[in-house]
């Protein structure tokens, strides 16, 4: 104890005493936290997103990740924030994103290379497996460099508070061979500012000291969906369809029910949660 207490002296004596868990509070101020305005998630996440952080959302298919994505961007243009999408593969729909509430005046679309549109016509150095001497080679490992490239010139710029990396449909192999240095200049680049980074993929890719790390999964262990016809579903966690209407003949789906944990480096342990994506009419 003795040698314990040493150390955290030093550590306050070169002020850096903002290291020690001892001095976090468990719930960060208000001002502090970007709220997703989602109950379930809000309480998960201690209020919110932390701002001045890397978070993250991961998880397979189909279990949510877009949609926490996009319940942070409705909510933070709905304070009158501006907000940014890195689409690293083009996939953002904006009438489906304006029918979740997010308003499409206020949001920053950085537009990626859609890889299916292109890969018939482009530079075969940049073809999957062909790689140059110099710098990324593959199509896909440059298309990443330059959302990674764009990601870093909007946090620089300090204007929009709430910044979303789309790289859902990244190979896992690609993510991997990411180096960590683009996402320790994000971090310095948003450390003590209003930025909130989320990062949403199909598996851990980068998380700030204080940022949080939303792990989504498809549902839930129980067998079947909800409808007395449906057949229980081999094993795992199977999609969980949230149903509307009382008689068969006019029962429709309404939406998704999903399962969140929330982590954070240091916290003792996570926080598990359901989550429902409820589906709109774009058209």
């Amino acid at each position: 104890m003795a040698a314990r207490a040493a150390v955290e002296a030093l550590l306050r004596e070169r002020k850096l005493d903002r290291t020690l868990t001892s001095t976090l509070p468990e719930r960060l101020g208000e001002d502090a936290v970007a709220p997703l305005d989602t109950d379930a998630l809000d309480r998960g996440l201690a209020g919110g997103l932390p701002r001045g952080q890397v978070s993250e959302v991961v998880g397979p298919a189909s279990s949510g990740r877009t949609s926490v994505a996009w319940a942070a961007l409705a909510a933070a243009t709905r304070r009158g924030e501006s907000v940014a999408l890195i689409d690293t593969f083009d996939r953002f729909d904006p009438p489906t994103a304006h029918a979740c509430g997010i308003d499409l005046p206020r949001l920053l679309w950085v537009r990626g290379q859609a890889v299916s549109k292109t890969s018939g016509a482009i530079d075969p150095a940049w073809l999957p497996g062909a790689r140059a001497v110099n710098g990324p080679g593959t199509f896909v490992e440059r298309v990443i460099d330059r959302a990674i490239k764009s990601l870093n010139l909007v946090v620089q710029s300090g204007v929009c508070t709430v910044v979303v990396m789309d790289l859902i449909d990244v190979p896992a192999a690609a993510l991997r061979r990411v180096p960590a240095s683009p996402w320790f200049r994000v971090e310095r680049a948003i450390e003590g500012s209003d930025t909130v980074v989320l990062v949403i993929a199909a598996m851990p890719v980068a998380r700030s000291a204080g940022g949080r790390s939303i792990v989504m999964s498809a549902g839930s262990r129980e067998a079947g969906t909800g409808h007395r016809n449906d057949p229980a579903a081999p094993g795992g966690r199977v999609p969980v369809p949230v149903w509307k209407g009382d008689h068969d003949r006019s029962r429709r789906l309404s939406g998704v029910r999903s399962m969140a944990t929330v982590n954070a480096a240091r916290w003792s342990h996570g926080h598990t949660l359901v989550t429902e994506t409820r589906l709109v009419n774009a058209v």
